[in-house]
């Protein structure tokens, strides 16, 4: 039994603990400030073992680079252009070198008869022109003797631009025969030495597209008539002989029908600085070894590497 003392202070115990634990935070969302419960004995030890547990660390992602050219603005200074790979013949460089071997002792028709022989080396710059104009047109579809010997006889006459139009028709036709067609080349002459007195004084013009406008001027003596009259390459100059041997050496990226077309053909792969030298080196060869019909492939250093004496 307790005494009404102790019972008081019993009561007074009880109620003391029943306010303290009505005062504490009760466990639920936590809001602004609010702290959080403590975890229990069971929570705590799995907590505990969580952290010690090794954390699995996730891979970085790595990032490609990719660098973009800038632009002609940020670059300063203009970009250059893609190089397009040009075609050319295969062995094309060890044939040209057998040819000009076979070429060293320049003594093909061409070498002493052609163009550059032709004229009178003594006679004004404009005259000098002139006769390398003429005798181009000669040379069409004619041997070099027959166009050598047609000049001889005219220079002897005085070969000039005024005399040439002071001669009569069929004089100048004795003149320059037998060489082909020489009836049209009469007329061409005489129109062709009538527009040089009147629009360029007597002179010969100095372009391609000038010459090709002249009558009886094709593209070859054109090109020819730059580099022999005026010292300029302006193109490849194709006769009948380069445009059958370009054709036989598979010089062309497909066959070609035509001197031009040759002509358009070679001027996409062959090095400016060799346009020069290719019409007499290969006219010369084409009269000496690859003539249009037998050629003489026996004798010639390209056998092994000509499609054409391969039968290919």
């Amino acid at each position: 039994m307790c005494s009404p003392q102790e019972s008081g202070m019993n009561s007074l115990s009880a109620r003391m603990l029943t306010r303290n634990r009505s005062l504490r935070p009760r466990a639920g969302p936590r809001g602004c400030g609010e702290e959080p419960a403590p975890p229990r004995r069971g929570e705590a030890a799995a907590e505990a073992r969580k952290s010690h547990s090794p954390v699995k660390r996730r891979r970085k992602a790595q990032r490609l680079c990719v660098a973009y050219e800038g632009s002609d603005s940020e670059k300063g200074e203009k970009a250059e252009p893609l190089k397009v790979p040009v075609w050319e013949p295969q062995d094309w460089q060890q044939q040209l070198v057998n040819i000009r071997a076979m070429r060293s002792e320049k003594d093909a028709p061409v070498d002493h008869l052609g163009v550059e022989h032709c004229y009178d080396s003594s006679a004004p710059p404009k005259v000098r022109r002139y006769q390398v104009l003429l005798s181009l047109m000669l040379s069409s579809q004619t041997k070099d003797q027959v166009t050598a010997g047609a000049m001889q006889r005219l220079r002897a006459q005085g070969l000039t631009v005024d005399s040439i139009l002071q001669t009569d028709d069929a004089t100048l036709g004795k003149l320059i025969y037998p060489v082909g067609f020489w009836r049209s080349k009469v007329k061409y002459i005489k129109q062709t030495s009538t527009i040089l007195q009147q629009r360029y004084g007597g002179d010969i013009p100095a372009s391609v597209a000038e010459l090709v406008a002249l009558p009886g001027v094709g593209p070859k003596m054109a090109h020819l008539a730059m580099a022999v009259a005026w010292g300029t390459v302006s193109g490849i100059a194709v006769d009948t002989h380069v445009h059958r041997i370009a054709n036989r050496l598979r010089w062309t990226k497909k066959a070609t029908k035509s001197p031009e077309e040759t002509r358009a053909a070679l001027e996409e792969w062959l090095p400016r600085e060799l346009w020069h030298e290719i019409n007499g080196l290969l006219v010369g060869f084409g009269q000496q070894t690859c003539l249009p019909v037998r050629p003489r492939c026996q004798a010639c250093l390209n056998q092994a590497l000509c499609p054409a004496a391969q039968g290919l």
